[in-house]
């Protein structure tokens, strides 16, 4: 797989050609002189439609950096530096870039460093990808802050628009989850019938009685789906009243917030939602050439032409700038890692059984700094799907059911990865504050905490975002890990979440959720759960979803 070039709109040709004559070029507002990255129509600070460009000295402030070692091209093999640097006469503006010509031990956070070009591609194609090199002296530059606060969060959030609350309406009544492992060799669309077949017979259901349809992202992407609503319609013959699907939303947490609006609204009565992955499966096809990679020769990413194609790139640099902050460490990461791990051992269909110490956590090989192995989720084949119901269906109905308490969906910070939160998980700070102006319950009377995981640091991340410790103050929390153990604080994670039991994409959460809430946890059960919030996604769009059983 070679590297992706970016793809050169009439947006954005200017900032992947200005290397030709050695200048870098960010487009401004001519009307509030603000620096406008990535390029867009209209300024998103004074909204004025009178858009320009504007040369800067190709100076910026390292705002944070991770040594890759795990991913690579072949004109890019690791280790190399991925960074975030803040250009000097705006920080607010951010690259993903590349550091080069550096010893990355020599690196710090606020040191200037300067622009210089490498030229990619020929003929109409060409394109000059602006990298950073330190500067010649020992000086910092602007220092690259957050337009909210991590703790002023909660002052941006939205109030409740009428008392009455749209999650009264709905509850969970039926779960289930299909065959869960790495390399199933099986088509993915029998990975979903199996779920949704397990979740209309856990609710007491037909098939003929399912009247909407939910997922997320809806299509097969890289093997992280069996191609939506249409697919699963088309294999059962459905009928639906009304559908959902698509990347824009919450994560898989979104497709069960828009099943409750759908039964909230008289829309549907029993909504399935479901949820499929098949990496694992579409990795080893890659492998054997009967698979094709995603994307192509271009793409529309500003992180990809830098070798920043993960994640777990934007997260490490998060997580960085959250160490260097706050005093956190990778033992931090690694007491949620060991967590996960011991929940695991306790659930037969976990991917990572194998009992762990902070000793294997802290010496396994480093994906990129400061993420190792461990705090990376498990690629697998699984599906997960969960029934939305009418409230008033549920008493007739097999299990008790799971009540929705509050949803938090509000986004404050910008979406775009590198333009997003510094310290924390982007995507997370504005929707746990949502969550708690929708509700009179509190982080204290939460029973259990099934928290995204698709890398350790989400977690640190939610927990402190939810309220459950302060701002930066995660290290001293944990407590060694055992403030989230089952009897803790706050169990965390009781099925082993996505870094031990598999990368579900949160759906695996909801459904962990629901069985602790019905006393149906066996070994790992948390005594008494009465009240769990679930969070979904992170980066994207992300949500939070408080439930409870009055039983």
């Amino acid at each position: 797989m070679t590297r992706p070039l970016p793809e050169l709109t009439v947006l954005n040709e200017f900032f992947w050609t200005a290397g030709a004559d050695g200048v870098l070029r960010i487009q401004e507002c001519r009307d509030c002189t603000a620096l406008i990255h990535p390029p867009q129509p209209v300024c998103r600070y004074c909204r004025s439609h009178n858009m320009g460009i504007r040369d800067v000295s190709g100076k910026a402030t390292l705002s944070a950096f991770t040594v890759n070692h795990r991913f690579g091209f072949p004109d890019l093999p690791p280790p190399y530096v991925v960074a975030q640097v803040a250009i000097v006469e705006d920080p607010r503006v951010r690259l993903t870039t590349n550091i080069v010509d550096c010893d990355p031990d020599d690196l710090k956070l606020g040191q200037v460093v300067e622009v210089t070009f490498q030229q990619l591609g020929d003929g109409a194609g060409t394109v000059w990808l602006p990298v950073f090199t330190p500067g010649a002296d020992e000086q910092s530059g602007p220092v690259a802050e957050d337009e909210i606060a991590p703790q002023d969060f909660a002052r941006h959030v939205s109030q409740p628009l009428t008392r009455q609350r749209f999650e009264e309406h709905s509850a969970i009544t039926g779960i289930g989850a299909s065959r869960l492992g790495r390399r199933l060799m099986v088509p993915p669309l029998s990975l979903t019938i199996e779920a949704c077949e397990a979740a209309v017979a856990d609710a007491g259901l037909t098939f003929d009685d399912i009247d909407g349809l939910s997922t997320y992202p809806g299509l097969d992407i890289a093997g992280m789906g069996e191609g939506g609503v249409a697919a699963l319609e088309g294999a059962l013959g459905l009928r639906p009243a009304w559908i959902n699907g698509g990347m824009d939303t919450f994560g898989p947490g979104g497709s069960v917030i828009a099943a409750m609006m759908a039964v909230a609204t008289g829309m549907a009565r029993h909504v399935l939602c479901f949820r499929t992955l098949w990496e694992a499966t579409f990795q080893q096809l890659m492998k054997e050439g009967k698979a094709s990679p995603p994307g192509g020769a271009r793409t529309s990413s500003w992180q990809m032409p830098f070798g920043a194609m993960s994640a777990a790139h934007t997260l490490a640099l998060n997580a960085q700038r959250h160490f260097e902050r706050y005093g956190t460490t990778r033992e931090t990461l690694g007491w949620i890692a060991l967590n996960q791990r011991a929940n695991a051992a306790l659930k037969p269909t976990a991917i990572y059984r194998d009992p762990m110490t902070m000793d294997d956590y802290l010496n396994a090989r480093m994906i990129t700094t400061p993420f190792g192995l461990y705090d990376c989720d498990v690629p697998c084949d699984g599906a997960v799907a969960v029934i939305v119901s009418a409230v008033e269906t549920a008493e007739d109905m097999p299990h008790k059911p799971v009540l929705f308490e509050a949803v938090g969906t509000q986004i404050v910070e910008r979406t775009d990865w590198d333009q997003s939160t510094l310290t924390h998980e982007p995507q997370v700070l504005g929707q746990a504050a949502h969550l708690w102006t929708r509700t009179s319950l509190r982080p204290k009377d939460v029973d259990v905490a099934e928290l995204y995981d698709g890398f350790s640091f989400n977690c640190l991340s939610w927990l402190e975002a939810l309220g459950f410790c302060g701002i930066g103050e995660a290290k001293d929390f944990l407590d060694g890990g055992k403030a989230i153990a089952r009897d803790g604080v706050i169990p965390l994670n009781t099925h082993g979440g996505q870094l031990s039991h598999g990368r579900t994409h949160g759906m695996g959460l909801i459904h962990e959720a629901v069985t602790q809430l019905r006393g149906d946890a066996g070994e790992r059960q948390v005594k008494d759960a009465k009240v769990a919030v679930v969070s979904s996604g992170g980066l994207t769009p992300s949500g939070a979803i408080l439930m409870r059983t009055d039983g």
